[in-house]
């Protein structure tokens, strides 16, 4: 029976330009669904602008454009760069719309009635010039801590410190440069800690978190819920509150309740609506990036159970996109902007490396340009799209591009690459895209063995019907790779289809086989990416930041105080803190492939399996102390979150820990059972 599932994606911020960070999580939320929909789901994918708060509202006045007029345009950007990537939305609305205000209000005035709303006064930073009270990240001044200047009123970017807009020194008011003075105002607030048993019940059900996510919410459970302001003083762009004078929802209430206003909006039936968001069997999946966890994970639920509709039935959690270990850059040319992408690589081969990279925990996707090139060119182009290209062009011409039957090896072939579908399909539903990856990309290594041994470019020249024979099997096989491969490369996929004469390639008929057909013309399917291509978007990246933002350019930390940031991480006494220590990733991997390294006395090529952390390549100087073959299998002790390095021999992504001298040398092996990915703690 086919499952009733509602997806959305976290609703992207109205005063900015879709980058790579938002495309982690609309490709992540999009693979999901596809998935779904090929296997015969009813799914939903809705998502929408969030639209009100006091950054649009300053950003349209500086615009000279009203709120309205602004978001209206953003949200069109935006639309048209997350579907530029290939993510099919069935909704994207906005949440300044009539139908999140209906819900809104009836959400907060039943919350109201059943006692969960309290009222009480609170003071705050107020700008006398400007006539409003500030937001914490509107007031600027020098941190308590560290001295640094022109920091913001909630934590210092420099030292990390955490503080309350009293504590900030030499205090300014970051839209006109006064000084703010404290007024007190009435605010509501919701009482999240009604709700701490429900929400635990909730937390604890079925399998609603990743282990990772519901550790942290655990963790607030244990410190104790607190009461959350859910309101803001006028002049706000958002909706009033019923009942009160100027008062205004905050943005973190409505936002949300955007997902039902898009539902509501696509599905127009209030029954069918009902069927998820009430009392209906339907189910409900949010994909959140772990930043938005407390408000997803305990003020969002809560407030659904407050008011008469189901809390969600599952939260995917992820982490962060990194660049090179570290955080996006707009001084490097990493804070990559989404059209800039679109504009010079293919947007299927980046939803290609997410997926090689994301798993199912919260862990931060770290990318590597190098990494990106050597995945695509090698286990997409080379090992997958090439399977296709080199049966499918002159050798099948020459046999008047027919295939003919599947021999018993032909199936006995086929038979081994479905038998991988119930673990394919496990790894999609529980989101550990990068062993699907692994799995397809194996398989594509043994058919790809299986059309080199039998060279039917060389075989058509003597025996005609033993090469349509192999080019009948070859391209079976790839029709079940690439069916594997839909909800990732939905282009490539859609090609394939056309070449096979076929509607689709879905789960549904992944056992048909395509025998005794005439298959129409091939189209290439991809092209390999092209390095210079990279530089260039990095390069045009770095200009536009540089022109917009002159003064920043010139104190990029990337170009100056490298003794200063060199000293400071190492103590004179040769001590680390703890903190420091915690850095640092160690995690059991399972070596799955060792071979030696021509052209190197001292290294071996090691591909480690690290769990939901993917396959890792490690140039590693043990081969005087090991053979290639006696790695194969064992588990060691891995460095994982070392930054990628280019070596002459290719891209060393990990580190192996091992002790001794040179040709003594010990790998760290766990002493107990472990299994690859397990964090040493």
């Amino acid at each position: 029976m086919s499952k009733h599932i509602l997806v959305t994606s976290a609703l992207p911020y109205a005063n900015g330009s879709i980058h790579l960070g938002h495309i982690l999580e609309a490709v992540q939320t999009d693979i999901w669904v596809r998935f779904q929909k090929l296997i015969g789901n009813e799914c939903y994918f809705f998502c929408a602008d969030d639209t009100h708060g006091t950054p649009i509202m300053i950003a349209a006045k500086k615009a000279g454009k009203t709120p309205e007029s602004m978001i209206e345009e953003v949200q069109k950007e935006h639309y048209k760069d997350l579907t530029s990537f290939g993510v099919e939305y069935d909704n994207y609305y906005t949440t300044n719309s009539e139908e999140n205000k209906k819900f809104s209000e009836s959400i907060y005035l039943t919350l109201k009635k059943n006692g969960h709303i309290v009222a009480r006064n609170i003071e705050q930073s107020y700008c006398e010039h400007d006539k409003m009270f500030l937001p914490d990240r509107f007031i600027k001044g020098t941190c308590p801590k560290c001295g640094a200047k022109d920091q913001y009123g909630d934590s210092c970017e420099v030292c990390g410190t955490s503080y309350s807009p009293k504590d900030l020194k030499d205090s300014y008011c970051s839209i006109c440069g006064t000084t703010p003075v404290l007024r007190e105002s009435k605010h509501l607030f919701f009482k999240l800690q009604d709700f701490q048993n429900q929400l635990k019940n909730w937390m604890e059900e079925g399998n609603r978190l990743n282990e990772g996510a519901q550790k942290k919410l655990q963790e607030w459970f244990t410190s104790g819920l607190q009461e959350w302001d859910i309101s803001r003083d006028g002049p706000y762009f958002g909706f009033a509150i019923p009942e009160e004078e100027n008062k205004y929802f905050y943005v973190w209430l409505d936002a949300p309740i955007g997902y039902m206003a898009s539902s509501l909006n696509h599905l127009k039936d209030e029954r069918k609506f009902n069927e998820f968001w009430k009392e209906g069997k339907g189910e409900i999946v949010h994909f959140i990036g772990k930043d938005i966890l407390y408000f997803h994970g305990l003020f969002w639920p809560a407030m659904l159970m407050g008011s008469g509709y189901k809390a969600p039935s599952q939260l995917n959690v992820h982490g962060f996109l990194t660049v090179n270990g570290e955080k996006m850059s707009k001084s490097r040319g990493t804070f990559i902007n989404a059209s800039t992408f679109a504009k010079y690589l293919d947007v299927e081969h980046f939803r290609f490396y997410l997926a090689c990279r994301l798993g199912s925990g919260m862990e931060d996707v770290d990318i590597s340009f190098d990494d990106f090139v050597s995945r695509v060119n090698s286990d997409l182009i080379g090992n997958l799209v090439n399977l296709v290209s080199r049966v499918s062009t002159s050798i099948l011409d020459k046999m008047d591009r027919k295939l003919g039957i599947l021999s018993t090896e032909g199936k006995s072939l086929v038979s081994e690459l479905l038998s991988k579908e119930t673990e394919i399909r496990e790894a999609y539903v529980s989101r550990n895209y990068s062993k699907v990856m692994r799995d397809i990309t194996g398989l594509g290594d043994k058919v790809n063995k299986y059309v080199n041994d039998y060279a039917p470019w060389n075989l058509i020249k003597t025996d005609v019907e033993k090469a349509r024979e192999v080019v009948t099997t070859s391209l079976n096989c790839a029709k079940i790779l690439f069916t594997y491969l839909a909800p990732v490369t939905p282009k490539i996929v859609h090609s394939l289809a056309d070449l096979f004469q076929i509607p689709n390639l879905s789960f549904l008929n992944l056992t048909e086989t395509i025998e005794n057909k005439v298959l129409g013309p091939y189209q290439m399917l991809s092209k390999r990416v092209e390095e210079k291509n990279i530089t260039i978007m990095i390069t045009e990246t770095k200009e536009t930041f540089e022109k917009s933002n002159p003064e920043k350019a010139k104190q990029d930390p990337s170009k100056s105080n490298t003794n200063e940031v060199k000293s400071a991480t190492v103590s004179e006494d040769g001590f680390i803190t703890i903190d420091e220590l915690s850095k640092v990733e160690l995690r059991v991997g399972l070596i799955k492939e060792a071979n030696p390294v021509e052209g190197a006395d001292k290294l071996l090529f090691v591909k480690v399996d690290l769990g939901e952390k993917g396959i890792k390549n490690v140039f590693a100087g043990i081969k005087a102390s090991y053979t290639a073959e006696e790695l194969v299998g064992k588990k060691v002790v891995v460095v994982a979150n070392l930054k990628p390095r280019q070596m002459k021999f290719g891209l060393s992504e990990a580190m192996l820990l091992a002790s001794g001298k040179d040709k003594t040398l010990s790998l760290f092996v766990p002493d107990r059972d472990a299994s690859p990915g397990d964090l040493l703690k």
